[in-house]
């Protein structure tokens, strides 16, 4: 069975470390599948999610010069469908300011009328509020 990148083979896991876990793929062929391809969730503690001697579905990523046979256990089709999912779906995040909307109706001039106001009532209260902090005793300091 020849290896190409982009084929999904099945292999017999063989052994885990920290970073990944080493994959038979027949033919005197192992591969590696890093701690960050095993799943689209994080994977804080690989012997949570894998054993040896399962057997698993991979996907080769690379093949190097080498030899080096980097795997994937994460279905990227499926990750890529969710994304395009989620920039369909409504945001359900609220605005950033803890201001309520205000209405729209208002044309440009009254809108940055608003926002000068609301904009020198905060810059006077923080004034006030530092004023009283700076200085003291003695004067500058260099």
């Amino acid at each position: 069975m020849s290896l190409e990148v982009g084929k999904k083979v099945e292999g017999k896991i063989t052994g885990l470390a920290k970073f990944g876990a080493f994959i038979d793929l027949g033919d005197n062929k192992t591969g590696l599948v890093h701690i960050s391809e095993v799943s689209d969730k994080f994977v804080e503690d690989i012997n949570d999610e894998l054993s040896i001697g399962q057997i698993v579905t991979v996907k080769v990523l690379s093949i190097g010069d080498d030899g080096k046979i980097a795997l994937s256990m994460r279905d990227k089709e499926q990750e890529a469908k969710q994304k395009e999912e989620q920039k369909k779906a409504p945001s359900k995040r609220r605005p950033s300011n803890n201001r309520p909307k205000q209405k729209s109706n208002k044309d440009f001039d009254s809108l940055m009328d608003d926002f000068l106001k609301d904009s020198e009532s905060r810059l006077s209260s923080l004034r006030k509020n530092t004023e009283n902090k700076r200085g003291g005793r003695g004067g500058r300091r260099s």
